[in-house]
């Protein structure tokens, strides 16, 4: 596994600390889309390695961070980059969908 599960207490070390833009996935056990865009992500993690992080933050375990952030569905990938939010992305979608929007903010 090539994508990172980062807990609350982590994410502020690797997410906003982060000297690479990362994606953070909010996803569940419980939700279909996340499985959907799971495999997905494993992917573009892979492919895209050298220029961005996938990261996974499950929040029925951790659910501070999704609050502090205004998560209210999921899957709801959020994209940081020099410690700050730059772009937000709701439900499970393509993979060319997720590596453009990807693309687009990094």
């Amino acid at each position: 596994m090539t994508t990172k599960a980062i807990t609350d207490e982590s994410f502020d070390t690797d997410v906003i600390k982060s000297d690479k833009p990362t994606v953070v996935d909010f996803w569940a056990e419980w939700c279909g889309p996340c499985k959907q865009i799971g495999p997905v992500l494993e992917e573009i993690s892979d492919e895209m390695k050298d220029q961005v992080v996938i990261a996974k933050h499950n929040i029925d375990q951790e659910p501070n961070t999704p609050t502090k952030y205004g998560i209210k569905g999921i899957p709801t990938m959020l994209l940081f980059k020099g410690g700050e939010l730059k772009a937000t992305k709701v439900g499970a979608t393509t993979k060319s969908n997720i590596v453009s929007w990807i693309k687009e903010n990094i």
